[in-house]
């Protein structure tokens, strides 16, 4: 875990340099806009009891399911600088906010607005 936080906090790090040395040259860095799906979901072996409580319902209502996994998605709008710089915030976000890393997988899709 310390490993990964430090991993976090150099890429972030050498991303900042970049961009510093970059505008201490007067080269101009642009600013785009992203798109990111967020998805987070219990890891194996976790209880799940809505989807649980899903699957069973829709057994009641005839329909022939096994499993029933229930996940979140996040819809996230996002600036920065380059494409680098938005995986390494939703990686971010992801480890310091929206998953628990002891119970819970997450991924995530990146796309440029247009």
């Amino acid at each position: 875990m310390f490993i990964e936080a430090l991993s976090i906090v150099l890429k972030q790090l050498f991303a900042s340099l970049t961009i510093k040395a970059f505008k201490s040259f007067g080269i101009q860095t642009c600013v785009m806009r992203y798109w990111l799906k967020i998805e987070v979901s219990l890891k194996p072996g976790h209880s799940d009891p809505e989807g649980e409580t899903t699957a069973r319902l829709l057994k009641e209502l005839g329909y022939k399911v096994e499993t029933v996994n229930v996940s979140k998605v996040y819809s996230v709008f996002l600036e920065a600088e380059s494409r680098r710089e938005a995986e390494m915030k939703a990686e971010e976000m992801c480890k310091r906010l929206l998953a628990n890393p002891t119970k819970d997988n997450y991924s995530f899709v990146i796309e440029e607005e247009k």
